[in-house]
């Protein structure tokens, strides 16, 4: 199951993630999960948010450059070597992991947010494995 993740680029600048989440705030989008990695010049802000289309309209009428990604949000058991036990299953099939971080709902079991290689042949690895994906209505 894939969900939409809303990416933004910002300017490695004072207040200007402040700026971002001021619109985002303003036009009632809730950020469900974040990850920003930056150089020195500029930042890119991952979000998983509960209106994605909404938060990139939004954002651009502001000047953000901005785009929708499809990503897969894994749900996986609070025990050790859970997440190394999902990765293995894609890394046996020959899918690369671009990029990951958590994401924070209620519940007793923790989600990560995966970026893969190929995404469709990620998603039929987990649904062939059994294992939990969430779409974005689970996660609202």
């Amino acid at each position: 199951m894939v969900a939409k993740q809303l990416s933004v680029f910002i300017e490695n600048r004072q207040g200007r993630l402040g700026e971002v989440l001021k619109v985002l705030k303003t036009n009632g989008v809730n950020i469900l999960s974040l990850s920003l990695a930056d150089t020195t010049e500029y930042g890119l802000l991952r979000l998983i948010v509960n209106n994605p289309e909404l938060g990139k309209e939004k954002l651009a009428e502001d000047g953000f450059s901005t785009m929708l990604t499809d990503v897969i949000i894994l749900q996986i058991n609070h025990e050790a070597g859970s997440l190394q036990g999902l990765l293995q299953i894609l890394s046996d099939s020959d899918v690369n992991i671009e990029y990951m971080y958590g994401l924070s709902i209620d519940g007793d079991e923790a989600s990560v947010v995966l970026k893969t290689s190929d995404l469709e042949k990620a998603d039929a690895v987990f649904t062939k494995n059994g294992v939990k994906t969430l779409s974005h209505k689970e996660i609202k």
